[in-house]
């Protein structure tokens, strides 16, 4: 679950709109005044959306954006006259006054974009490199000549050692061929 932060100069309106956000189901993991206290509960997440002020009590938006994290947005809440500056800086902006159906359906939207993101990069992150397909590969090879087993055999006991060690079939195609060219 993509965690919150909400970070207002005044802890009233962020205890408000960390309700608020609470309450339409989103999980809100602090509510604080200033970007340091943000910037801390940030080196304990993967991943989040910072809901802020354009000034918070030791920093404007920018100087937090520039502390955040790739895989953390920005929803600035700020008077539209600030808007101007704030297209180049990779963030979503909200009027003030703060409308609560906006507010929530615009955070909503910023989450299913971060988990689709994720979604994307743990898919991505599955192939293999040529390196580590011949690794994989030999190792494959080895088991077959030495142990008589079939291809797909040999795959299969390379997943289940995985799978039972902990680590990813590179790991133990390379722990396979070291032991068995000892």
């Amino acid at each position: 679950m993509t965690s919150v932060i909400v970070v207002f100069p005044k802890i009233e309106d962020a205890k408000n709109i960390k309700n608020v956000l609470t309450r339409s189901g989103f999980h809100v993991v602090l509510a604080c005044t200033t970007g340091a206290q943000a910037l801390h509960q940030i080196d304990n997440l993967d991943e989040g959306v910072v809901v802020c002020g354009y000034k918070m009590a030791d920093m404007i938006y920018t100087e937090l954006r520039d502390y955040m994290p790739a895989q953390f947005e920005m929803l600035l809440v700020a008077s539209q006259n600030l808007w101007s500056e704030c297209s180049n800086n990779n963030l979503v902006c909200l009027a003030m006054p703060i409308k609560v159906h906006e507010l929530v359906n615009t955070l909503e939207m910023m989450v299913q974009t971060l988990e689709r993101k994720k979604r994307k990069a743990k898919q991505k992150g599955k192939t293999r490199s040529p390196e580590e397909k011949a690794l994989i590969k030999e190792a494959k090879r080895l088991l077959m000549e030495r142990n008589n087993m079939t291809e797909e055999e040999a795959h299969r006991y390379i997943q289940k050692c995985s799978m039972d060690s902990g680590t990813n079939m590179v790991e133990t195609a390379q722990m396979i061929l070291s032991m068995m060219n000892a």
